[in-house]
């Protein structure tokens, strides 16, 4: 079990994606993501000049003490840099313990605690019959939980809404399966939190209205409004009954949610920007959110956000991790393992890929009547065709930015 060799692997099918492959001296390997959408080369910096030189030589077991190794030594802690190089670690550990015990990660894990994830998908629309048809076709592949993003009048181009691909840039490529634009520049969007807040109950009423009490909906507020604004905002969903409200407010002032708290009943879901446990740390104890967002490649991998979700569920705060299309197959198997095996699981965000990185990422997973399972091959499931890999080189790419009537950069 001793580390032979561990390689830095850069691919851009759909996307661009960082995954590292370790191989041990008796020939088990190991897959890790970690791509940092819109900064992926600070990754392969971190993991090529730092973190594969300390890899070589030892003992591919010990996956507890090489995380705490990797975190601890380095001095300077934390960021989704480090974080995101350390996760590819973990996970590709994980993978190589699987293989050599001959089992499926989840079963290291303690087991299977439910026959499948429920996920949900990423309907939008520019106004609502678009919507609409959006949903439906989420539910004709399954989902049996919808979240929904909305064009706001006199806004050309905002966060999540796939219609707006052929508005700013490649029409090929919906724009919620990938909002990265490859190019020099990040685009430029537009905001107005005003707008939005007296437009989107409107929209969720609709929606309520067509399909039904019974669907699980879900919205994503992105960071973009003030604490109070987030209050009302939840206050006035309450009558749709959302599943979640995300990311309402930005988290970074984690004393804000208390305010959203003391105001709205509708469930609230923080983290996918989070790296750490101690992020979560105050949040969980002080019963502000429902749903941990955390992703297993931002937060350091496997170990840590086990043990964040373990915290968690002394307070009956579940799982709902990160798993759009900027996380790899890796990431998402990682995910879906973890996810199995934990008790408060809630729910696991699914974005399919392209076919492109289908064929780069051959995958064992399952998705059936709206379920999600890992498979039960031996480690993650995953395996790196590297031929196909080779085919698509690193593409320069930037998340979008956003901008205010006055012209003041906002958070997107």
């Amino acid at each position: 079990m001793i580390i032979d060799q561990a390689e830095v692997i850069v691919t851009s099918p759909d996307r661009n994606f960082v995954t590292l492959k370790i191989t041990t001296a008796d020939g088990l390997t190991g897959l890790g993501d970690a791509t940092l959408n819109g900064r992926e080369l600070a990754v392969v910096a971190y993991l090529t000049e730092h973190v594969v030189p300390l890899l070589i030589g030892a003992d591919a077991a010990k996956i507890e003490d090489t995380w705490q190794f990797l975190y601890r030594s380095a001095y300077w802690r934390r960021g989704p840099v480090t974080m995101a190089a350390i996760a590819a670690v973990d996970m590709a550990l994980w993978d190589i313990k699987g293989k050599a015990a001959g089992m499926p990660v989840y079963q290291l894990l303690g087991g299977a605690s439910r026959n499948g994830l429920m996920a949900y998908g990423h309907a939008s629309g520019k106004e609502l019959p678009e919507l609409f048809d959006s949903i439906r076709s989420h539910q004709e592949q399954g989902y049996r939980a919808i979240r929904v993003q909305t064009g706001v009048p006199t806004l050309k181009a905002i966060y999540g809404i796939a219609a707006q691909g052929a508005d700013v840039g490649d029409a090929s490529v919906r724009y919620d399966h990938e909002p990265a634009r490859r190019g020099a520049k990040p685009v430029e969007e537009d905001w107005d939190t005003r707008a939005y807040l007296n437009h989107l109950p409107g929209v969720f009423e609709a929606v309520r209205n067509e399909f039904g009490p019974d669907i699980p909906l879900l919205h994503d507020g992105h960071h973009r409004m003030t604490p109070i604004q987030a209050a009302r905002l939840g206050k006035d969903l309450e009558p749709y009954d959302l599943f979640w409200l995300e990311d309402c407010t930005p988290a970074e002032n984690q004393e804000a949610l208390r305010l959203v708290r003391q105001h709205t009943t509708t469930p609230l879901a923080i983290g996918e920007i989070f790296n750490t446990v101690w992020d979560f740390k105050d949040i969980i104890r002080d019963q502000l959110i429902d749903y941990v967002r955390g992703a297993v490649t931002h937060m350091g991998g496997i170990s840590p956000l086990k043990k964040t979700l373990d915290y968690a569920a002394m307070y009956q705060i579940r799982s709902g991790m990160h798993g759009p299309t900027d996380i790899s197959p890796v990431g998402m198997a990682a995910a879906m393992h973890l996810g199995l095996s934990i008790h408060n699981f809630g729910i696991q965000e699914y974005m399919r890929h392209g076919a492109k990185t289908d064929q780069v990422f051959e995958q064992s997973f399952t998705w059936t009547d709206g379920y999600l399972h890992p498979g039960d091959k031996p480690g993650l499931g995953v395996e790196l065709n590297v031929d196909e890999a080779g085919k698509y080189p690193y593409e320069q790419a930037y998340l979008p930015y956003n901008r205010l009537l006055d012209g003041t950069v906002h958070d997107w």
